[in-house]
């Protein structure tokens, strides 16, 4: 067994209310000056109230509403500016992975006052940072657990900061933040958790390790066996549940065995085209998986964990014959979730593969931990195929 590192959050609190039972703990972690950062849809659906008013026993509250999808540099670098000028003594991020990302670097730029140009890439954060605590209102991206914040750039590049420092104190799971989640959004981030866990578990990297893949299987366990009913039964707690610690696993796993080529060609379509972070997975997906599993390595690795997700997948067949119906398993799933299938589906038009291709290229932090060497040829030809 090679040597590795494994990090994640301090603390998880998982429980049906816990956005408001855990305040005082909460408080006690943050200070009496916390500054809240989320986005204005769930303001306006006042998913936060309850745990505003829970927290307001303790500390005074700044809301930073104005996270987009897709942060930009200049929405966190608001957010900075904001939670000083408010001399935040911690920090939350209330919602899913935008949210989450923006209150990490700001948690690290207000405690440590350094250059966020300097901080781009792996394990460059200096720190130290304020104390935070995240709380998700989707089962997708496992920000909560993760040592990683991507944020967009001016010339709609996405870049990431990754690096153990960004790991909140605690995380706040509460299955009930998510049961307004709608039906389309439920199951792109679900589809989005599930690319986590089988990237991290077929990941190159040389910190791919035995924790990472056994936490990648149990979260595909409880995210397969629960995707569809918390699709179609929206106010399914068990449901739900399942969906949120699955992320979270997946989340923990990927945050140390980290993820590749999905991921790597999905960054350019949300950050060009606006496409959700999910669904931009979801619709590259099948296309990446195609193309690694040429790569024996990479097709034995999604038979292993084909049959988790699909218990009645026939495994008495080749390694190469069980990863290409698992492929068309994960497709078909995505289909009867309704997500939309190809990139002419989401308006982006077939010119655009070539320049995708080219930005897809500057995502090296993730192409280096593909199954697969992929080249901008290749990227290329993947769009064409999923256009």
């Amino acid at each position: 067994m090679q040597p590795f590192q494994f990090n994640t959050t301090a603390g998880i609190r998982f429980g049906e209310g816990h956005s408001e039972n855990t305040a005082e703990e909460v408080s006690n972690k943050l200070g009496n000056r916390i500054l809240f950062v989320t986005d204005p849809g769930l303001v306006k659906l006042g998913l936060i109230d309850k745990t505003i008013s829970a927290l307001q026993k303790n500390s005074e509250i700044l809301i930073f509403d104005n996270v987009e999808a897709d942060p930009s540099l200049k929405t966190l670098l608001k957010c900075v500016q904001e939670g000083k000028d408010f001399k935040a003594t911690g920090v939350i991020g209330f919602g899913g992975g935008s949210s989450m990302d923006v209150a990490k670097l700001t948690a690290l730029l207000i405690g440590s006052n350094e250059d966020i140009h300097q901080a781009w890439g792996v394990a460059n954060a200096k720190g130290p940072r304020l104390p935070l605590v995240l709380y998700p209102t989707t089962s997708g991206t496992g920000s909560e657990v993760t040592p990683i914040s991507i944020i967009t750039q001016d010339d709609l590049e996405k870049k990431g900061v990754s690096s153990s420092i960004i790991l909140p104190d605690l995380a706040i799971l509460d299955p009930l933040l998510t049961l307004g989640l709608p039906p389309h959004i439920t199951a792109a981030t679900g589809i989005d958790a599930m690319v986590h866990a089988i990237e991290s578990y077929a990941s190159k990297s040389i910190n791919n390790n035995l924790i990472s893949k056994t936490l990648a299987k149990e979260a595909l366990k409880l995210l397969g066996s629960s995707i569809q009913k918390a699709v179609t039964d929206g106010n399914n707690v068990d449901a739900r549940s399942n969906m949120l610690i699955g992320s979270m696993l997946a989340g923990v796993s990927f945050g140390n065995s980290p993820v590749a080529g999905v991921h790597a060609l999905a960054y350019p379509i949300g950050g060009t085209f606006h496409i959700p972070h999910g669904l931009s997975n979801a619709i590259v997906l099948p296309y990446v998986l195609r193309f690694n599993i040429t790569e024996q390595s990479a097709a034995k690795l999604y038979s292993e964990i084909a049959p988790i997700i699909f218990p009645d997948i026939n495994t008495s067949t080749s390694t190469q014959d069980i990863a290409s119906n698992f492929i068309e398993k994960l497709s078909n799933l995505s289909s009867e979730l309704g997500l939309e299938q190809r990139l002419r589906d989401v308006n982006i038009p077939e010119s655009a593969c070539e320049t995708m291709a080219k930005d897809a290229m500057k995502q090296t932090r993730l192409l280096i931990n593909n199954p697969k060497e992929i080249s901008e040829k290749d990227a290329y030809d993947i769009y064409r195929s999923a256009w």
